[in-house]
């Protein structure tokens, strides 16, 4: 057991010290935080500098009444299409609607024209607006009142309720919570155990080239080398992960005080609270995971896959001289773990 302790310590002491750690270390919790700043920065920018487009619109139906919606204003034209094009052409206007004579049951030859490219959501806009207005004209042909369709819809929210003798009586549960934590741990185990069981293979294949191994192996023995280097190497994860978890949060903290989005006030909170309590469900779905179970569940397989799979790559670095020969050993092992997730959700159908 001493020869394994030895082992551990060296290959934590030997990895922790490197630069190449210390460098991932430092740079990977920028990435995330730096990626969600700018992504909330350019959301807000586009959102507070947002004017709406001005559409020309040449109806040769005279049916269409193109009220302003929350991306553009309509202005009317009159001629033909050709003539709409130049008028359109002349002006800043972003696009040019023709609704052209159509048959109301089978209603094509619309048609948006731009002088760049159309942006997805105002195309999505005035082709709701334009859907809305045919689906109007089409209930007055059948002369069927509208609010009276309207009446019709009928949309309910199905709640599962466990019952079960392990459950806390009347917790509701919701399957898109149970299979987003399913696939969120999942893809925690997938990936750190790739990340670092690369890194056995790779100490495998370095010994191997500096004819280290051979020196160690002459005073103790293989399954004691093996496993000093998986459980060394999971030391380094779990630190490197311990690091990266308070850097995130300090870095994040920093960049929502820069960007104004840091401690809601007492209204927002106020607000948010009310929001909660209008919604239990939302609670009571999160409370419905039995997050004991998930611990262990997460634990046991991420400890039982590492050591599995630390031993399938140190394995593979014992039989290739050069990390480019070990690549064409990689597809196999990924084989199992690919069908391991896609088998998550088809598990929680059943």
């Amino acid at each position: 057991m001493n020869k394994v302790w030895l082992i551990i310590q060296r290959e934590y002491a030997s990895r922790v010290k490197k630069k190449s750690f210390l460098i991932t270390t430092l740079i990977v919790p920028l990435i995330f935080p730096l990626i969600i700043a700018g992504i909330i920065y350019f959301t807000q920018s586009e959102r507070d500098n947002f004017e709406k487009v001005q559409i020309l619109v040449l109806d040769e139906t005279g049916n269409f009444d193109m009220e302003a919606t929350s991306r553009a204003e309509f202005a009317p034209l009159n001629g033909s299409l050709e003539s709409a094009k130049s008028a359109f052409l002349e002006t800043d206007a972003y696009g040019l609607l023709y609704i052209p004579q159509y048959d109301l049951e089978e209603p094509e030859g619309f048609e948006l024209f731009t002088q760049s490219s159309s942006k997805a959501t105002i195309e999505s806009s005035i082709e709701n607006k334009v859907e809305q207005m045919l689906e109007e004209e089409r209930l007055n042909s059948y002369q069927i009142d509208k609010e009276v369709v309207d009446k019709l819809n009928v949309n309910i929210s199905l709640g599962a309720i466990n019952i079960s003798s392990d459950a806390e009586e009347g917790l509701r549960s919701s399957a898109a919570v149970n299979i987003a934590a399913s696939y969120f741990t999942g893809f925690l185990i997938y990936i750190f155990m790739f990340a670092y069981g690369g890194q056995v293979m790779q100490g495998v294949i370095e010994e191997k080239s500096n004819k280290i191994v051979e020196i160690i192996i002459s005073t103790v023995k293989p399954f004691q080398l093996m496993m000093g280097k998986i459980l060394g190497i999971a030391l380094v994860g779990l630190t490197q992960v311990a690091i990266w978890i308070v850097l995130v949060s300090v870095i994040w903290a920093v960049i929502a005080a820069a960007l104004g989005i840091g401690p809601v006030n007492s209204e927002e909170m106020q607000a948010a609270q009310a929001a909660m309590d209008s919604s239990p469900e939302i609670q009571q779905m999160l409370l419905s995971l039995p997050l004991g179970k998930i611990v262990f569940a997460f634990i046991f397989y991420f400890l039982g896959g590492y050591l599995l799979y630390g031993a399938l790559f140190a394995a593979v670095g014992s039989a290739v001289d050069t990390p480019s020969e070990a690549q064409q050993f990689m597809f196999p092992i990924m084989i199992p773990l690919i069908i391991g997730i896609i088998g998550i959700g088809a598990s929680l159908d059943n």
